[in-house]
Formats: C-alpha cells, structure tokens, sequence
C-alpha cells in the first residue's frame, strides 16, 4: 500500500508537469520507503493505541513556500508534509530523512495536543483575568486570543528540541546519518532566540543532535 500511495504521488508529479523521473522526487520516495517504518515502529512502541499508521505526502503547489510540517486527518491519522520546493532545499538524503524523523516525531511526542492544551489554559486564564477586572466581552475575547496564543507557544522551542532529538535516533535507525543531516540547520535561517518563538537557534538545535549522537554512539 505505501509504494502504491508513493507511485500515486509521482504519477501525480507527472499530471502536474512535474518530470517523476527528477531525482529529488526519487529520493524523496527512497527516504520515505525506509523512515515512513521505524518512525511507526517508534510511535507503537510508546503507545500501542495511538494512531500511528503515518502517511507522507507531497504538496506539489510550485508556489507554496519551502515547508516540511505534521498535522492529523479528520480520522486522526498522522500526515507529514512536504512542500515541493522543501525538496529543493536539501543536499542530500541525510537532510531529508533528518527533516522526515523530526516531523514525525511531533507526532509520536504527541505535541500537537499538548500545544492545543496549552492554548485552552492560556485563553481561560487571561480570558477571566479581562472579566474580573471588568473587561468588556470584546475585551474578554482578545484577550483569550492572546492567552491562546501565548499558550500554544509556551512550550514550542522545547517541543522542537524534543523533536530534534528523537528525529536524531529515527533517522539512523533508518540507515541515513543524523551528523549529515543536522547540517541542514546551516543552510536555512537562524531563528534566533526570540521571545515567543516557535523554534529555538539554530545553534541549539545542532546542539540536542550532537548530544544524542554522543549518548547512543550514532554514526
């Protein structure tokens, strides 16, 4: 079935003008062939119950921005997105499969419902903070948009350090080298270490990946 979804990807490719032949295409197929597996193999071996039956896909819109990201269907299956120009943004299959186990890992960390439980705390509190100072309703309501987004954000740079580490132990269980694919972070730009920002310095994230290739003896 997932050569079959990967096919139905490439053929699609080709529909939309985009040469299926093109070797990131094809190292894109390769790369989820081997990490698509030990990613669910880590996901079961944390929660047995929890959906891990991951699908990865190609978002082949030539004017969406360089993007790799994790969200759930309406059935609350994983999916792991990849824009096309994402591909492009790689060197090697070492990067890819990097950016693939981090992804991935959001999920099986499951951060995505610890940042909407974040998100309802910090709405409710700033939200009755407004009211008992007599605040308005619409002033009650900015300010559980805010709470809600200062919530969702609280936790978000140590989510992405999480991430980074375990997508470090994915990517070599999966025969590709966590020390090759960290340097991705070299190549994109430094977030820095910004006030309510969702992703830490890079300098911070090579930081976590070197860590964990030392504690386990990767590479």
């Amino acid at each position: 079935m997932r050569r079959f979804l990967i096919l139905f990807v490439l053929l699609v490719a080709g529909c939309t003008g985009v040469d299926p032949n093109n070797p990131q295409y094809r190292a894109f197929v390769a790369v989820a062939e081997d990490v698509e597996p030990v990613g669910e193999a880590q996901c079961r071996s944390k929660d047995p119950e929890r959906n891990c039956d991951f699908q990865i896909q190609l978002d082949l819109n030539p004017s969406a921005p360089a993007n790799a990201f994790q969200t759930v269907d309406r059935s609350g299956r994983p999916v792991v997105i990849f824009t096309r120009s994402m591909l492009d943004s790689f060197r090697n299959p070492d990067e890819m499969a990097f950016v693939m186990g981090h992804e991935m890992a959001h999920h099986i960390l499951e951060h995505l419902d610890q940042q909407r439980i974040n998100a309802v705390k910090g709405a409710v509190f700033l939200g009755e903070l407004v009211s008992l100072e007599g605040g308005t309703p619409e002033q009650v309501a900015n300010a559980q948009y805010v709470g809600a987004v200062v919530g969702s954000r609280s936790y978000s740079k140590a989510f992405e350090l999480e991430a980074d580490a375990l997508g470090t132990l994915i990517t070599y269980q999966a025969g590709y080298r966590p020390s090759v694919g960290v340097k991705f972070f070299e190549e994109i730009p430094d977030p820095g270490d910004v006030f309510l920002g969702t992703h830490p310095a890079n300098p911070d994230r090579i930081r976590i990946v070197q860590r964990t290739i030392r504690k386990y003896g990767l590479n």
